[in-house]
């Protein structure tokens, strides 16, 4: 009895003694409808448009106990109908998207270590993918350094697609090894960041030997922001080696955004992928890859160019666009028209050489923040292509109405909060 009492005795003690607690969580339920009709790509003549809705599930825990942030987001995600109601297993089941453990050493130094969303700057080459119902996140171990108006980033991860006792190929279509090198500062009204990232990917030679080979993507972008103007710069290049290929390829983008008023906003812009001409027989990889970019965030809402891989390896892209946005009350309204232009040369086997210019395409959105926690949002998207898209999207057919609608409601309550 003596012994249980010193031991509760202890445990109380403990109890007095542990440090400030909180725990937050919170749930998203995203479903989205789509009507798809030359989404992607140029809808083949005498095909029939499609439409589905797919759904985001997500439960985030988030906590922190003084100096050790922990993270665990489980998500599922599929499309309505795609497992019978009746059936015993979810063929898509619950995976983890976040999954970490962050702790502050001091006020500027902190380690963060497991899955984790590597999102940087515009997201132009770092980002969550968000827009995707699975999105994207890595496995990955980041150092951070942030002083006042500065902050260094250092990350490292390996990739192995099980727990292998021999050199096995790793299947996974996603890096070998990754290093990155992140710094960002501001000062007055400008900030400035610089990126060096370098991505590893496995191979295996003519000799079926594994070797990895690594390219490096480095860049810098640049904002200014005042109460009426808000303007970036990037600009990016790549060089290395893709399975035994030379790299060397680049961007350079430009933004300008003016507050007409405190409601209407207009903004213009350009952006430049190199690319390859489709008749050069050379090795060399000319064409720029965003990599792990939120690509969906530019270059058209309806993804003809780098997201899912597509347009990879190809003659790159011009895009130049305007930006008009409205917000009124709940409602927010965006209207964004781009040409699309080549940015090398488009010949064909006959060895003609194709105009740039490869189509116009609008896209139309809206927001309304219906309550607190629920936001309904939607658009419509058309394509204008060419023949030149005809040709680089065969068998699409540029004649066709080629066109795209969505609309998607969020809903994301915080579930529960404690704090101690």
């Amino acid at each position: 009895m003596k012994k249980i009492t010193i031991i509760a005795l202890l445990l109380l003690g403990g109890i007095a003694h542990v440090e400030a607690q909180e725990l937050d969580v919170n749930l998203q339920i995203r479903p989205r409808f789509e009507y798809r009709n030359g989404y992607k790509t140029l809808i083949p003549y005498g095909t029939e448009s499609t439409s589905q809705i797919s759904q985001r599930s997500r439960l985030n825990f988030n906590y922190k106990q003084e100096d050790l942030t922990v993270k665990l987001t489980l998500q599922n995600t599929r499309t309505w109908g795609d497992v019978i109601p009746t059936a015993t297993k979810d063929q898509n089941g619950v995976a983890v998207f976040e999954a970490w453990a962050q702790y502050d050493f001091t006020k500027k130094w902190s380690a963060r270590m497991g899955r984790q969303v590597l999102s940087y700057d515009n997201q132009r080459i770092l980002g969550e993918q968000d827009w995707g119902t699975q999105a994207q996140s890595h496995d990955a171990l980041t150092v951070s350094f942030h002083p006042e108006n500065h902050q260094l980033d250092l990350g490292i991860a390996y990739n192995s697609d099980a727990e292998n006792t021999f050199q096995t190929p790793y299947t996974v279509a996603n890096y070998k090894a990754m290093q990155y090198a992140w710094y960002h500062t501001t000062f007055d009204k400008v900030g400035a960041s610089l990126l060096l990232l370098n991505t590893g990917y496995e191979y295996a030679n003519l000799q079926s030997k594994l070797l990895v080979d690594y390219k490096q993507t480095f860049g810098t972008y640049l904002t200014y922001k005042t109460d009426k103007i808000d303007t970036n710069l990037s600009a990016y290049g790549q060089t290395g080696k893709n399975a035994n290929k030379q790299v060397s390829a680049w961007n350079a983008a430009l933004n300008f955004g003016y507050n007409i008023t405190n409601s209407f906003k207009a903004g213009l812009g350009y952006e430049f992928l190199s690319g390859k001409d489709s008749n050069d027989k050379s090795t060399v990889v000319k064409s720029f890859n965003p990599l792990f970019g939120t690509n969906h965030a530019f270059n058209g809402y309806m993804d003809y160019f780098y997201v899912g891989g597509g347009h990879l390896n190809n003659v790159g892209l011009q895009d130049a666009f305007l930006k008009l946005n409205y917000n009124v009350n709940k409602w927010q309204f965006a209207l964004m028209p781009h040409v699309f232009l080549a940015a090398a040369d488009v010949v064909t086997p006959l060895n003609e050489k194709m105009d740039s210019y490869l189509g116009t395409e609008i896209d139309a959105t809206f927001g309304y923040n219906f309550k607190k926690d629920i936001v309904v949002s939607g658009g419509y998207s058309q394509m204008f292509g060419s023949k030149t898209m005809e040709f680089i999207k065969a068998p699409g057919d540029a004649g066709h109405t080629n066109n795209w609608a969505w609309l998607m409601i969020s809903v994301n309550p915080r579930i529960f909060s404690w704090k101690k």
